[in-house]
């Protein structure tokens, strides 16, 4: 059975690496429709492309799946990222249904104005120190590859995905203050621009909260938490885990790949991205 909901985000795909979760992704997507659909930055991984040529039919599939939604008549609006940085010289055109914006401005059904961004113009080691966060997107794979080990072993023993990285990430003192802060900032940002609050994407954690006043919300990310903001019919916004409500809909066989892919390589978060 179809979900339909007035709007969806996704964000940090990192198509283009092994990392990405393209079959879930597709998943999703197929039992999910909307009448605004969100792309919130790094959808494409330009910087891991730059690396080493990954591509497999499954990130096509997304690709096809989302201009196919556009060619029905979802309004589909791309605000790229860092990692799809190269995607902003094209901001104001639109390409196959798809708007390319650098941000955007979104009303939701109970008359919030929402700031759409990626996120990265609001962190400091991507804006002042990029090479740091070269050297963060290694060592980030190198948890990202305990954790396709450990997800395996899950696997085996019949135990559903779960995130090794998310939460030594989410334990480690210093990223958990980046990722306050990082809300925070984006939040601030939204009130001085007048705006009732923010969606944005970057770090790859899902989330929906208020900020003294102002809603903030993070798509999250389809490597680690699999997750995506939606917003109801009235306005009401929630994220969606998909590994927590796919169940069968994910074939055995394509969890099972999923489970025992190679190394991942997708964005440092590191604090963060």
């Amino acid at each position: 059975m179809n979900q339909r909901y007035r709007t969806i985000w996704i964000s940090d795909v990192h198509l283009g690496t092994a990392g990405c979760q393209a079959a879930f992704l597709l998943d999703f997507l197929r039992h999910h429709d909307s009448d605004t659909l969100y792309l919130v930055g790094d959808i494409i991984d330009g910087w891991q492309l730059k690396k080493s040529w990954y591509w497999k039919q499954g990130h096509n599939d997304v690709v096809q799946k989302v201009l196919r939604k556009a060619r029905k008549g979802t309004r589909v609006i791309y605000v790229p990222g860092n990692h799809d940085e190269a995607a902003r010289q094209y901001a104001g055109l639109d390409f196959g249904g798809i708007a390319i914006r650098s941000e955007a401005e979104h009303h939701t059904a109970d008359g919030k104005r929402l700031l759409i961004i990626h996120g990265d113009e609001f962190d400091g080691v991507i804006q002042h120190a990029k090479w740091l966060a070269y050297v963060g997107d290694s060592l980030y794979t190198l948890i990202l590859g305990l954790n396709r080990h450990y997800n395996w072993l899950r696997h085996k023993l019949g135990r559903p995905y779960w995130s090794l990285s998310q939460y030594l990430k989410h334990k480690v003192k210093n990223a958990v203050n980046f990722i306050s802060d990082f809300e925070h900032i984006l939040a601030a940002e939204a009130r001085r621009r007048g705006f009732d609050g923010v969606v944005c994407g970057h770090i790859h954690k899902a989330e929906v909260k208020d900020i003294d006043g102002i809603v903030y919300g993070n798509c999250g990310d389809w490597v680690e938490s699999l997750s995506a903001l939606v917003e109801h019919h009235d306005g009401t916004l929630e994220i969606v885990h998909w590994t927590q409500q796919a169940g069968d809909t994910i074939p055995q066989s394509i969890a099972a790949n999923l489970a025992a892919q190679p190394q991942l390589n997708t964005e440092a978060e590191t604090c963060a991205s």
